[in-house]
Order: structure tokens, then sequence, then C-alpha cells
């Protein structure tokens, strides 16, 4: 026992002698408690993972709550959230770690490895503009617009049905972003996510936020007929043709309460990092739009091609598919979006919709929209939601 003490010491002793000298010249080394050990893997054997006290011994990190000359001694695989620098280290004993410098380089995720930059956020709901409006700020050069449109990495929230609650993969959200410039994730269903709020402010808290909100009645509507359009209900195994049914879904409902979802990232941001923008202006004045959200993002003033942005997903474009449409549409998410992403950008740009093809999808069938009596419940808790929304955002919802 007396042997293993004094081999632990000595592995400390080295590490420490072994530390850059940057890292000893801050201010102040606090030791912080150590629930976990680092399991770092032995040069001499990949198979079984080694404890290294002198791996532990030189992983710094700032304090969070303090200044950035201030260091903490902290586990590697203890939770790492803000920016920082990860330089490759070895110990003396041949060990690998990582020398965490905090206060600059990349952010660092809670697991340890790199997140993306971003700098803005584009929130909303389905059928409120959200595709448009990221259409028409692909053309601004200091823009770098997620792709696909929607990531859905850090939301819990996976589109309208879709749910996991698992860790973010940030290998593949980095991968998301191609270029350069301010990088916009417009993951839409972020806004009713309750995890989301969290989230980002630990990891972007001065990230900005375009929140694009359209009348919620109509836009309820219309994203119950698109859901009904594609089928994706029985997709996933429920029942929305009856729109009660639909609107009792907390999965439909809560895209629509927008002072409920706001309210939860109002807790931990600053209303001044947010614009919110009534949807209908996108047509009535979509300039006026575009200058508002690149003043908002702090970017150079841009003159948009209006012309060449297509309005995207509208009811015409929404076919249920065929077999041969699904195989297609299959496939096509398996091809790497650096190889699809030129072909595709190509058709859109034409306006062409290979799945509006006869063999890849079918006519929509018509149907009636519910009567008054079945949207009663669903107005009567829009009225209650737009009081909150007015009162947290001071957002005008008199002209809805």
């Amino acid at each position: 026992m007396n042997e293993q003490i004094t081999l632990v010491c000595f592995e400390i002793i080295l590490a420490i002698l072994a530390t850059p000298r940057r890292c000893l010249s801050r201010p102040s080394l606090e030791k912080s408690v150590l629930e976990k050990k680092s399991r770092i893997v032995s040069p001499s054997s990949t198979s079984q993972p080694n404890l290294s006290a002198a791996a532990i011994a030189t992983v710094v990190l700032p304090a969070p709550e303090r200044p950035v000359n201030h260091t903490t001694l902290l586990d590697i695989r203890t939770p790492v959230v803000g920016r920082a620098t990860i330089v490759p280290y070895f110990t003396p004993t041949g060990a690998r770690t990582s020398y965490i410098e905090g206060g600059q380089g990349e952010v660092v995720s809670p697991e340890g490895g790199s997140v993306p930059d971003v700098g803005a956020f584009l929130l909303g709901a389905p059928k409120s503009g959200t595709t448009w409006l990221a259409a028409a700020l692909e053309q601004h050069p200091e823009i770098c617009v997620s792709n696909p449109k929607e990531p859905n990495e850090v939301a819990t929230h996976k589109g309208t049905f879709g749910r996991d609650n698992s860790m973010p993969d940030w290998e593949r959200y980095v991968s998301c972003f191609v270029g350069e410039g301010l990088k916009l994730d417009c993951s839409v269903h972020a806004l009713a996510c309750p995890v989301a709020p969290q989230r980002v402010v630990e990891n972007w808290p001065a990230a900005r936020f375009i929140v694009c909100l359209r009348e919620p009645v109509s836009r309820t509507l219309s994203h119950w007929n698109m859901i009904l359009d594609t089928e994706e209900d029985k997709q996933n195994g429920i029942d929305w043709s009856n729109f009660s049914d639909a609107w009792g879904d907390d999965r439909l409902r809560s895209e629509t309460l927008y002072g409920a979802s706001l309210s939860k990232w109002y807790e931990v941001f600053s209303a001044d990092q947010f614009l919110l923008i009534d949807s209908s202006r996108m047509r009535s004045e979509p300039g006026a739009v575009l200058a508002e959200v690149g003043a908002h993002l702090g970017l150079d003033s841009f003159e948009f091609n209006l012309e060449a942005v297509r309005t995207a997903n509208t009811a015409s474009d929404r076919r249920p598919l065929t077999v041969f449409g699904k195989l297609l549409k299959g496939v096509a998410s398996m091809i790497p979006g650096i190889i699809k992403g030129p072909f595709v950008s190509s058709l859109q740009g034409r306006g062409i919709n290979v799945y509006k093809m006869p063999v890849l999808s079918s006519e929509r069938k018509g149907r009636v929209g519910p009567i008054e009596s079945e949207m009663a419940q669903m107005k009567s808790e829009v009225q209650t939601d737009l009081v909150v929304l007015e009162e947290l955002t001071g957002f005008d919802t008199s002209v809805w």
C-alpha cells in the first residue's frame, strides 16, 4: 500500500514538473474535488485503460465563475462548458491527455468535444416563413446557414414528431456548417423544445435569435394540413385526421403557444438578444425584414436578390410519396451532403421538385377544414397564450 501511495505521489510530482510554464505562471491554482478519475489508455496496452494520476494532474481549466487568469485542476472527464483551447499533451508516464486553457479558442461541449461557434439561431414553427428567410439569408456573404437547414442537434425536438433526449452529436453538428461567416442554425423546432434554451446558453451565451411568428390559428391549420398531406402522422403511428385529436397532441399545440415557449428562452437570455418578426411581413415588406435581421446580427448592409428566393414548402409541393418516392428519399438521405448539395441547390434554384413526378408522389386528397366547434379549445388557449407573449416580449399581436 505504501509503495502504491509513493508511486502516485511520484507521478503527480513529475506531472507538475512537466506542466508548461504558462500553466504555473497563473496567479492562482485551485485544486478541485475530483469525483471521477480519467481513464487514459497506456501506450503499452490499448485494450485495457489505466488510471493515471499524472494525467489528472495535468488538466488545467479556468473556474467558470472566475477571471480567465484563475485556473482549476480538473479531471479530464469533468464536464467542460464554454470557450477553450485544447492542446494535446503527453505526461511523463506516456499517457495522453489534454491541456485545456479557457477563455479562448474553440467552444468545448460538456462531453469535451469541440462545438461549432454558432452565432445565431433562427427559431419559429412549421409554416411560419422560416424556409424563405433561411434561403434569402444564404445570399449574404457574412452568414453561414446550416446545411441541412435544420440540423436538429441542439434540441430534443427533431421535427414535429421526433423526440430524442440523447446528447447532441457534436461531430455531425460541426459538419453542418461549411464556409465562412456567422453560423446560423435554422432548426426552428428548437423554439418549443424545453431543453434547448439551457443547452444554448451553456454553449453560446452571446447568441442572437431571430424568431418568426405567424398568426397562430392559421399557422396551426396549415401545419395540420401539411401533416395530413404527407401522411407523417400515420408514419409515426398516430391519426391526426380529427383536428380535435391533433390539437390535443402536445406536438402540435406546443408549436403554436409562442408565449409559453419563449418564456423558457427569456429566463436565460436577455430580451435584446431576440428579434421577433411577424411572418406576414416577409410577403409585404421582405426588404425591410432582411435589413432588420442584418442589423440585429451586426452584419454589413447587403442587396438581396429577392427574385432568386423561391417560396418553398407550399401546399402544391406537398404530395404523399409513393413506394418509389419513399425509396428515392431513403437513398438520397444516405448520400453525403457535400456530394448531393450542389445538385439539390441547382434544382431548388430552378424551382424543380422531383418528388412532384407522378411516379414518386400522388395527388393530394381534398379535405374539409375543421368546424368552429372543433377549434374552440384551440382558440381559447391561443388567446390566453397571446397575453403571455405580449407581456413577455412587447410584441404587438393586435392585428391577429
